[in-house]
């Protein structure tokens, strides 16, 4: 099922998140922090300990919410809090993975596409 969540930007919710609630709670803190949820942009959220990810998509028609845990390690997620942050697919994909995605250089962005 390729293709079934377009998205077309990814904005890191900068802090910490209580990410016990659900889709409501954290789509209130996406319209806190952003005014509105844009449609096919994904927005991100941390726990205190950057061991999990919640990521908010509203793909024009309904929503939808994932979660992503690392067997071991965390993510590199800022702490300034209430800030926003808009990443690079490469950047993306570092983060996800638990590699220090605020590190890329030009040389290290070149060989990450390079490798995808």
């Amino acid at each position: 099922m390729a293709g079934v969540i377009r998205i077309e930007a990814v904005w890191l919710a900068v802090g910490v998140s209580d990410l016990r609630g659900g889709i409501d709670r954290l789509l209130g803190q996406v319209i806190g922090r952003f005014g509105a949820a844009q449609p096919h942009h994904a927005y991100v959220f941390a726990n205190r300990r950057a061991t999990r990810l919640k990521v908010l998509v509203f793909d024009g028609a309904g929503m939808w919410l994932c979660t992503r845990r690392l067997q071991q390690g965390g993510f590199a997620w800022p702490q300034d809090e209430g800030a926003a942050v808009r990443l690079s697919a490469q950047q993306w994909d570092w983060l996800v993975a638990g590699l220090p995605w605020q590190r890329m250089t030009a040389a290290a962005r070149a060989e990450a596409i390079r490798v995808i």
